[in-house]
Order: C-alpha cells, then sequence, then structure tokens
C-alpha cells in the first residue's frame, strides 16, 4: 500500500487508516509512545530487531501523518523526544478493538492447535 493512500479522499476511511500504520514497527511505536514520552533510543531498545534507520523512516512519517510530535532540545549531548499527538492518541484508542479481536483470534488458533 502506498503511503499516498492516507492521503486521497477517494478510498475508504479503513485505507487510509491502513495506509498511515502500514509497516512493521509503527504499530508497535503507538503502543510504546500511548505510556508517555520516548527517546529514540529507548525506543530501539524496547522493540529489537528494529533498526536506527526504520526507526528514523518510521518516526519521520509518523510526524508527516500527524500521529508524532518530535521536540528536539538544543542541549549537549543533543536530546530528541517523541510524543503522541492528539491524533495519534485517537488512531491507538480506535486501534483499542482491533488489537481485541486480534487477541481473540490468537486464542482460537491456539485452541485449534491444541485440539489437533
Amino acid at each position: 500500500m502506498t503511503r499516498s493512500r492516507a492521503q486521497d479522499p477517494n478510498v475508504c476511511g479503513v485505507t487510509a487508516a491502513i495506509a498511515v500504520i502500514d509497516g512493521k514497527w509503527k504499530t508497535s511505536l503507538l503502543w510504546l509512545l500511548e505510556s508517555g514520552p520516548h527517546r529514540p533510543a529507548e525506543l530501539r531498545r524496547r522493540l529489537p530487531g528494529l533498526s536506527e534507520k526504520v526507526l528514523t523512516q518510521a518516526l519521520r512519517e509518523m510526524e508527516e501523518d500527524g500521529l508524532v510530535h518530535r521536540e528536539a532540545y538544543d542541549v549537549l549531548p543533543p536530546k530528541t523526544v517523541y510524543t503522541l499527538t492528539e491524533s495519534g492518541r485517537d488512531l491507538s484508542e480506535a486501534l483499542g478493538p482491533v488489537s481485541d479481536w486480534g487477541h481473540r483470534r490468537l486464542e482460537r488458533l491456539r485452541a485449534r492447535g491444541a485440539a489437533s
């Protein structure tokens, strides 16, 4: 799915929403940022396997989409902190039922596997 679909007025709302969170790490980043501000190094420590390059790209896209706010402090060493915007909190809240559905699905799959 292309990022342009996130702003295309001719797609359904679900498609526009999924275009904003598309990718391996964005939903995990949303989930972590729900708990409060985080520095990039903290996010990387909490998400093993996430490279600095991919983290930077995901956070930039999320900032462009209005989901996160980047605060850069003019101190040495440089300090940058990311927080969810109101829009990011709204999206995170909207994803709650989707997360619940996903957990129920995983439970059903585990139950089927245990019954086999």
